[in-house]
């Protein structure tokens, strides 16, 4: 296996359809849903940097920018920001387009943590990403800045 990877090697492009049973009574997309969506993508995402299985450890955030309606395409974009041990975070940017109008919106953005696993589940460490552009290599920076606040609120909660 590979020890280092660039981080373009991780980003994993899906796209959804919003469908009525994907909506709540306002024709929006459930946030559930969308939540779901981000997970699957930045697990593949975690996944294709780290070539083994990861498993969701945390979502730090997903902020809703704007809704999303029926009928809108969803592109959700996923990359690895940076590796740590076993754990790496993954940030997941979301798009929503109306293909009749012709308009996109950054509708949403999410950070999560996941852990590579081997074949009995337990952690093992993860490749190293690799930024390479000036916008990688701030959210590597950023990713450090997260998991440290991520780390002190898990002392003050225990």
């Amino acid at each position: 296996m590979a020890e280092t990877k660039k981080v373009g090697e991780s980003r994993i492009t899906m796209t959804e359809l919003v469908l009525p049973h994907h909506t709540n009574q306002l024709g929006n997309l459930l946030g559930g849903q969308l939540m779901h969506w981000i997970d699957i993508c930045a697990a593949l995402s975690a996944a294709k940097n780290s070539q083994r299985v990861c498993v969701t450890a945390s979502v730090d955030r997903i902020d809703f920018l704007h809704p999303i309606k029926l009928g809108n395409a969803v592109t959700l974009i996923a990359s690895v920001n940076r590796v740590f041990n076993s754990s790496m975070e993954v940030g997941v940017k979301v798009f929503a387009e109306s293909l009749i109008e012709g308009k996109k919106v950054h509708s949403n953005t999410a950070f999560l943590t996941f852990v590579s696993v081997d074949e009995n589940g337990n952690p093992v460490k993860a490749i190293e990403a690799v930024p390479e552009t000036d916008d990688e290599k701030r959210r590597y920076e950023e990713a450090l800045q997260r998991r440290e606040k991520r780390l002190q609120n898990r002392i003050r909660t225990t």
